[in-house]
């Protein structure tokens, strides 16, 4: 990042030498006050784009109407913003209008919290703050520029990102700006799936996923947005299995123990017992849910493809919830049974779930411990090994091609892992004894 901040610099470096005021702006220099390295820096400038195309070559115009530039050297890039001001909003989301502005405190002014409006004079290290952004930066609050309600009205996206930083930046949420959120919460309907998808993706892959859940479900955005996840809430566990509360409180303890995870994993962890609220059962002898692996599978599918995650994302998801009750079988497993489960796509991540289930229940570690100890002792190469036989072999041993061979070379493959065949030959042997005689001539 060291790149891109230097870059920032030379920037407002060179737009300053041209006769025109230039600032860093907006999360960098809120993450920098606050000691944390920003992941990308934002200038701000009297410049028009037009102008500040003139005085970067090579750099290119990606909003034409809102006057960002983007300046380029090498593989390093910075957003360069000509100061605005915005008309009206009527689609809960842009503008219909902005009119470029030369003075720095009226884009200042147009934004969305007051913590994400201040200027940065990257030379002398002044900051400029127009919005008693660093008060609240102080006092550890989100709060909404002038009126809050406008604020969310303007853009309805406002009303999760206000969650957002809140849970990310570990601060409260100011008392009338998080009135407005709750005011406003339905208004989050209007905004499109994949946006709200990226807002929950950084919610889930930040520091504190449980608290951006929490404050989700305190402003009535949780039952807009996730309503199976709301639902986990009040649904009661076997006290023997889940001493630590019902399914949200299990949920929430899980989400508390991620540390920066990947995507997947957290959605894992957010949606795996999501199938326990349809699937409850008080029976005679303790609480159950029969058949909440094959239903929370059902509802997690719905619900990704309602966000518009990717394929690729959806399967592994899918799989994490699918495998999660697996663990409790392992030691019982056959050999071949425990290869095929260790040598699924990114188990790390299934471990890392099974491993916060546990934690967050009943405490045991056995089963992962001995999954563990089994990766290590296991080689890749033993997991997969190469195939003793394949169609074409069976092929020329004068079978036809047919459904039976997929079952002979799965039979072949199981006693492989089992250690009981070792060659092909023993292989060729196993085939006939399962399918006497080739069917071919």
């Amino acid at each position: 990042m060291e790149r891109d901040r230097d870059l920032s610099k030379a920037a407002v470096a060179r737009l300053r030498e041209a006769g025109f005021a230039a600032y860093l702006v907006g999360g960098c220099v809120r993450d920098l006050l606050l000691g944390f390295e920003p992941k990308d820096y934002d200038v701000a400038t009297a410049a028009r784009p037009e102008q500040v195309q003139l005085l970067f070559p090579g750099s290119v115009l990606v909003g034409a109407q809102f006057g960002v530039v983007l300046v380029r050297e090498g593989s390093v890039q910075v957003e360069v913003a000509t100061f605005r001001s915005d008309h009206e909003y009527q689609d809960g989301r842009r503008p219909m209008e902005v009119t470029f502005e030369t003075d720095a405190k009226a884009d200042v002014l147009r934004r969305d919290f007051t913590i994400n409006a201040l200027l940065l004079d990257p030379e002398s290290g002044e900051v400029i703050d127009y919005v008693y952004g660093l008060a609240d930066l102080a006092g550890h609050s989100v709060r909404a520029i002038g009126n809050a309600e406008r604020r969310f009205l303007e853009d309805h996206l406002r009303l999760l990102r206000a969650v957002r930083f809140a849970a990310r930046l570990n601060f409260t949420i100011e008392a009338e700006t998080l009135a407005a959120v709750r005011r406003n919460a339905a208004r989050i309907g209007s905004v499109s799936a994949e946006r709200v998808r990226d807002e929950l993706s950084l919610m889930l892959t930040s520091a504190n996923p449980r608290r951006a859940f929490e404050l989700l479900d305190e402003t009535g955005l949780l039952l807009e947005i996730l309503p199976e996840v709301k639902a986990l809430q009040g649904v009661e566990q076997p006290a023997e299995f889940h001493p630590e509360g019902d399914v949200w409180t299990h949920t929430m303890i899980m989400l508390e123990g991620l540390d920066h995870p990947s995507v997947t994993l957290a959605l894992g962890v957010l949606l795996h017992d999501i199938g326990k609220p349809a699937t409850f059962e008080r029976a005679p002898d303790r609480i159950r849910f029969n058949g909440h692996v094959e239903e929370g599978v059902r509802i997690a599918r719905t619900i990704l493809h309602r966000l518009r995650y990717s394929n690729e994302q959806t399967e592994q998801v899918v799989a994490l919830i699918a495998n999660h009750m697996k663990f409790k079988d392992v030691p019982r497993m056959k050999e071949s049974t425990v290869k095929r489960f260790l040598r699924q796509p990114l188990f790390d991540e299934h471990m890392a779930l099974h491993r916060l289930d546990c934690l967050s229940s009943h405490g045991s570690l056995s089963n992962y411990e001995w999954l563990k100890q089994k990766q290590e002792e296991v080689p890749p190469e033993v997991l997969k090994p190469e195939p003793l036989l394949s169609g074409t072999d069976l092929i020329a041993a004068g079978y036809k091609p047919g459904p039976q061979f997929k079952d002979l070379l799965h039979a072949v493959e199981e006693a492989q892992l089992n250690g009981e065949i070792l060659t092909p030959a023993d292989a060729m042997v196993l085939v006939q004894r399962l399918s006497p005689g080739p069917a071919g001539p």
